[in-house]
């Protein structure tokens, strides 16, 4: 299937899917008798894709899998997929994104599949949240055995707070542990008064378990290092605010610990200059998104130590910087290994979707100096497939996923599905 090429640093474009016309959002991946398959999400599409990425030049559709609930303002965003269970995601559609009404009727946690038949999962099970404020699950973690960690709305709170589910029977899943920030126990008296946006800005939006330790992306509280060798109590050992002065939207988006280095890439999300606007009536600069390393040698006192280098044009293009070009410009998700025996796990490298500056590539084998070695740049999409983010057809890279061959896979709110490969080498 042919795509015109985009802009490109010590990247090709090798492989591109259109998935059917429905844009993709995270992605997962496992190898099942020597073939690849890709689980893709969906931005506004209820349900999930699987592709055979066995032969990546070739992408081949093998069916969608629509949500069995099939409620009108479901949005299913978020999949991850190991030891032949697949998690998938429930939540009221992004009002921010201008997907559905506040009061459309939604499925809201999570699924639970059986795909050890790759091609052909099998719906185990279905967890509920039970309420809260903006209802559903979000960036989950899963990668295999007993525990799936949630950021979750939960009665009785403001916001997602961090929930893990035991699923030792999977057909049977059951809540084994929780943590939250104090100020969202609204039932314990709480009164939240921070700022919404488009959501409450002091919440969990993602956790990253390692070990007996838990790396929570908690938007305005920053990073939270807990102690979670008791499942049962988690309990917090460090805690490192980045607001003020860093972050803008969701103001910690991501926390993703290294494997083999006390290290933890942590970045806001990046939004658009119209969509900010209107959300806060500020009629100023749009604050700086940012991505950074820290240092987590002292757990008790996580240290930033570097922010990586903002994004710049290519050399011809026809704007000074990336907020002049239409669409969201900012960090979104980064590569996350997520301990799974198929995707590449480096600690001297990073991957980070870029909304409308594409991908970018960073050397990060001096972590007080990460260093931009590659980029693709997608050719803005033609048609309107999804609302998009902004008001203009622009590229929005969402995803992006890197398996253990080196071949990278990227999504995009209005387009389908790049397969990109870096050639530049590892760091010497």
């Amino acid at each position: 299937m042919k795509i015109e090429k985009g802009i490109a640093k010590n990247m090709e474009l090798i492989g591109y899917h259109d998935m059917e016309e429905r844009p993709g959002f995270q992605m997962a991946m496992q190898v099942v008798d020597n073939r690849w398959y890709l689980y893709c999400a969906h931005y506004r599409h209820k349900g999930w894709t699987i592709m055979d990425v066995t032969e990546p030049t070739a992408p081949k559709f093998i069916k969608f899998i629509p949500e069995p609930g099939g409620k009108l303002g479901t949005s299913t965003i978020k999949v991850q997929v190991a030891d032949g269970i697949m998690i998938t995601q429930l939540q009221l559609s992004l009002q921010s994104l201008k997907e559905g009404r506040p009061n459309d009727p939604c499925d809201e946690g999570i699924r639970i599949w059986d795909v050890k038949d790759p091609e052909n999962p099998k719906h185990l099970a279905y967890w509920k949240t039970g309420g809260g404020h903006w209802i559903g699950t979000h960036r989950n973690y899963y990668d295999g055995g007993r525990y799936v960690h949630l950021s979750a709305t939960c009665p009785g709170f403001t916001g997602h707070i961090y929930r893990i589910i035991d699923i030792i029977d999977p057909t049977h899943p059951v809540e084994a542990g929780r943590w939250w920030v104090p100020e969202q126990w609204a039932a314990g008296g709480a009164k939240y008064t921070g700022p919404m946006l488009m959501h409450p800005s002091l919440q969990l939006h993602g956790p990253y378990p390692k070990g007996n330790r838990a790396y929570l992306a908690y938007c305005d509280a920053g990073l939270v290092i807990l102690d979670i060798s008791d499942i049962t109590l988690p309990k917090l050992v460090g805690q490192l605010k980045t607001k003020p002065p860093l972050g803008a939207f969701i103001s910690l988006h991501s926390a993703i610990p290294l494997t083999k280095r006390k290290l933890v890439i942590i970045s806001s999300e990046g939004i658009g200059v119209e969509t900010y606007a209107k959300a806060t009536g500020s009629k100023g600069v749009l604050p700086l998104a940012f991505g950074g390393i820290v240092d987590i040698s002292d757990e008790t006192n996580p240290t930033l130590i570097s922010i990586f280098p903002v994004p710049e044009p290519p050399p011809g293009t026809p704007y000074k910087n990336f907020h002049e070009k239409p669409g969201w410009f900012g960090p979104h998700n980064w590569h996350e290994p997520h301990n799974h025996p198929d995707l590449e796990d480096r600690d001297d490298r990073a991957y980070l979707a870029y909304f409308n500056a594409g991908v970018r590539v960073y050397d990060i084998g001096d972590p007080f100096l990460p260093r931009e070695i590659a980029y693709y740049i997608p050719p803005d999409p033609k048609k309107r497939l999804t609302t998009g983010r902004g008001d203009q057809l622009a590229v929005a890279s969402e995803d992006v996923l890197v398996d253990r061959r080196g071949y990278i896979y990227v999504t995009d709110s209005n387009m389908g599905l790049h397969v990109l490969r870096c050639t530049v080498g590892a760091s010497v």
